[in-house]
């Protein structure tokens, strides 16, 4: 009986000791799950593509918030909403959008210490979850980085000397430069990636095109792609693009092909399925060429965006008051679209994923 007894209490003591090491003390499968940071590590970038640390091409499927300077972004930075989509997404990266010069924005009145605070939150979330993070310098009615150079200079020596040491921290400089040349977006760049590089020696840096992210100044042009910035490592260039957008449909895939021959690393850091206003009708059918497109080459995608606002481009109803846990319920037509094409991308990528 003796026996039995001690033999029981050996094997309660070895379930007692599994639990802990594989699902962790508080018994969640959590600190178990391999992550996607956890599998594939620290990103660089490899000719035309970004890789994993095993040297592995890599495609990032993100979602970006919204401005998190207003109540339709900020409040979806939290980890229980990033953990949903993870998980019930297959998305393993998030984008924080933070603008710089509308309405509370990071050079136009907003609390610099707080927006500072919302993207601390949010890249200590995305680390926690073992998700990759950018942090985007969200230019738009600003139009030229250069004009406020200065203050993206003091916001990324903070950022790269406190994120120096991350594996998942990706800087985009400057999310939509418009109303300028390549010329003047490359001096900024370059002044930019100087500051980063003091600090952060490895991390990606996305440098946004010209006219909103779209490789050049007009349909037609590739300048971006002719002259990009010469040395430096682990840069990458942002194409920007709207499914309902008749130019962006009939211009930009040229421009993707152009690229690649090029060999010009190149991420969507932004795309959505509404007009680039943020509203409008959805076009699935061009969003499928372009998922497909993407896929083919295997470049890294950021839907727009993570909100309730009362807009088609938002991933979340307007009466949808959760800031996590969504349901089919609670999602938009183009928030239906996107978890399941993420889903499909993630389950054909299986172990790559």
């Amino acid at each position: 009986m003796r026996k039995g007894k001690r033999l029981i209490a050996w094997i309660m003591a070895v379930v007692m000791l599994f639990t802990i090491c594989v699902f962790g003390g508080n018994g969640t499968a959590e600190a178990a799950a391999t992550t996607p940071v956890a599998k594939h590590g620290r990103l660089s970038v490899k000719g035309a593509d970004l890789v994993d640390s095993k040297g592995n091409k890599f495609q990032l499927r993100g979602i970006s918030t919204h401005g998190i300077n207003w109540d339709v972004g900020s409040p979806y930075v939290n980890k229980k909403a990033f953990k949903t989509l993870r998980d019930d997404w297959g998305v393993n990266a998030i984008r924080l959008a933070m603008y710089t010069e509308e309405y509370n924005g990071y050079c136009s009145g907003g609390s610099q210490a707080k927006l500072r605070k919302l993207v601390d939150k949010g890249v200590g979330y995305a680390t926690d979850l073992g998700m990759y993070a950018i942090i985007d310098w969200h230019i738009l009615s600003d139009g030229n980085p250069n004009k406020n150079k200065a203050q993206a200079k003091k916001f990324f020596t903070t950022m790269a000397k406190k994120y120096k040491n991350n594996k998942n921290v990706i800087y985009e400089i400057c999310n939509e430069p418009n109303g300028c040349g390549w010329k003047e977006i490359k001096s900024y760049a370059t002044d930019i990636i100087k500051t980063i590089r003091k600090y952060d020696k490895k991390a990606v840096i996305i440098v946004g095109t010209p006219t909103w992210s779209q490789l050049g100044t007009d349909g037609t042009s590739n300048e971006v792609a002719d002259s990009p910035i010469k040395g430096y490592k682990n840069i990458m260039y942002s194409l920007h693009f709207y499914a309902s957008e008749w130019a962006h449909n009939e211009y930009l895939p040229a421009k993707v092909a152009y690229a690649r021959k090029k060999k010009l690393p190149i991420i969507v850091s932004e795309f959505g399925l509404s007009p680039a206003s943020g509203d409008g009708a959805i076009n699935k059918a061009s969003a499928d060429k372009w998922m497909k497109l993407l896929n083919k080459y295997n470049i890294s995608y950021f839907c727009w965006s993570l909100s309730n606002k009362n807009e088609s481009a938002s991933l979340l109803k307007p009466s949808t008051k959760k800031t996590s846990g969504w349901k089919s319920g609670d999602l938009s037509t183009a928030g239906k679209y996107i978890k399941k094409k993420y889903l499909a991308r993630k389950k054909a990528l299986g172990k790559k994923a």
